[in-house]
């Protein structure tokens, strides 16, 4: 798994999740790596880290979320100065026919569905921070 040497090394990502077993999840593989874990459990602390926090490189976004779903806090971190060109890529159990489509037009380049296959998950990150 560790492809690259290295590559995702010293990048910091933001996983949003209001599980915090699928946050504990998806860190422990990106921990692995060497990357930098911030988390949020809703949509309103994620888009504050964003707007604080401009060491983060790439967000993982849960879609299914109460209050503001991963749908709209991906809008919403797209209409902040740096939001513009985050990658964020969207991350969801629930994967239904058009679902990968609506999270694009949302604002995510990419899509992932839980549960989120490790090997498949760092080539998505590195396809996406290691141009």
């Amino acid at each position: 798994m560790h492809g690259d040497q290295r590559s995702l090394e010293g990048r910091k990502a933001l996983i949003v999740d209001d599980d915090m077993r699928n946050i504990f999840a998806l860190a422990t593989v990106l921990d692995d790596e060497g990357m930098i874990i911030v988390s949020a459990d809703n949509g309103r602390d994620a888009i504050r880290l964003v707007e604080a926090d401009p060491a983060i490189d790439i967000v993982l976004m849960d879609i299914m979320m109460p209050e503001l779903d991963g749908l709209a806090t991906i809008q919403e971190i797209r209409k902040l100065p740096r939001g513009k060109e985050l990658p964020m890529v969207a991350v969801t159990a629930k994967a239904m026919k058009g679902d990968r489509q609506k999270c694009i037009e949302a604002g995510a380049w990419d899509y992932l569905s839980k549960p989120v296959d490790p090997m498949h998950l760092l080539a998505v990150l590195r396809g996406w921070l290691c141009r």
